[in-house]
């Protein structure tokens, strides 16, 4: 089931209706449709092709960015100081043998991220609208902050698979309180690499996370019970552009690669709650001096 953006609008500022949050709160996330405007799509894509068109390769490493069984290793310094920061990191198919780019910049990048709602005027004013706002006061929070913003392009042909996560793993707070903001840019499918969701999952609470690692080697570690999971617990959830999906910090969802010819580019944030809440100073994304965690609103 989804809800359209009109229906919303019906109730005020953009509130959600009591089913509507009951259904998040019920299913561990919710999709309302035609949340931002054709044109509102078109800014978010304009803006990001801009900001890689500028990006000067020289200036930057050639990460690569996964979710595999090996992630760790990819995420190094350049990974780890990201947080109050632009900067690129690229899929695994974008380089031959000898590590050259064989690809397009704009065709080999896997995500950008983590401090685009904070540092682009174009994200930060979509990140903090009054729409944005209104719904996450429907679902409860208080005194949310955002620690990160991702612009994720899913490649035609080589864009990777996102193992079975939950954002909690890696915004960990006590209690968990984190929520996935995810907008499509262009329209989800089976072949493009949908999200794919486990129903009221997110009441398993969370028993592995990755945090800064204490020790010497990789800058993260996983610590805690790696969950088994079933593929046929996972139901896709096929998004139009311009829809705002809501994903609680503790919901079970992956997605898979995209081996069609169209991309699947999507612009997601994330919040935690900071009343009644301790954010893990564990967490491999630490606020700095230069960028504490914006704050989302205050009531």
């Amino acid at each position: 089931m989804v809800f359209s953006y009109c229906e919303i609008q019906n109730v005020g500022v953009c509130r959600a209706f009591p089913a509507q949050v009951e259904k998040y709160k019920t299913d561990g996330y919710l999709v309302i449709e035609g949340f931002f405007s054709h044109d509102e799509v078109e800014q978010m894509k304009h803006e990001m092709h801009n900001i890689v068109a500028n990006m000067n390769l020289e200036d930057h490493p050639k990460v690569i960015f996964t979710t595999g069984e090996d992630q760790s290793k990819f995420r190094g310094d350049y990974f780890i100081t990201s947080g109050d920061k632009i900067r690129y990191f690229f899929e695994e198919g974008a380089f031959n043998d000898k590590g050259e780019l064989i690809k397009d910049k704009q065709k080999a990048i896997n995500k950008v991220g983590h401090a685009l709602h904070a540092l682009n005027p174009v994200f930060k004013k979509f990140t903090f609208s009054k729409r944005i706002e209104a719904i996450t006061k429907s679902i409860g929070f208080k005194c949310p902050v955002v620690p990160q913003s991702m612009y994720i392009f899913k490649q035609p042909g080589i864009g990777g698979e996102v193992t079975p996560h939950r954002d909690s793993t890696f915004l960990y707070t006590e209690p968990p309180s984190a929520m996935g903001l995810w907008i499509p840019l262009e329209d989800c499918t089976l072949e493009n690499g949908c999200l794919h969701f486990v129903p009221k999952s997110h009441n398993d609470g969370i028993t592995y996370r990755m945090v800064r690692n204490p020790e010497q080697g990789t800058p993260t570690i996983f610590t805690g019970s790696k969950e088994e999971f079933d593929d046929k617990d996972f139901i896709p959830q096929l998004t139009k552009k311009g829809c705002l999906v809501l994903i609680h910090g503790t919901v079970l969802h992956r997605s898979f690669p995209n081996k069609s010819e169209k991309s699947r580019h999507a612009y997601t944030f994330h919040i935690v709650e900071q009343e009644n809440t301790e954010y893990s100073k564990q967490n491999w994304l630490q606020p700095t001096p230069e960028l504490p965690f914006p704050v989302l609103y205050t009531e």
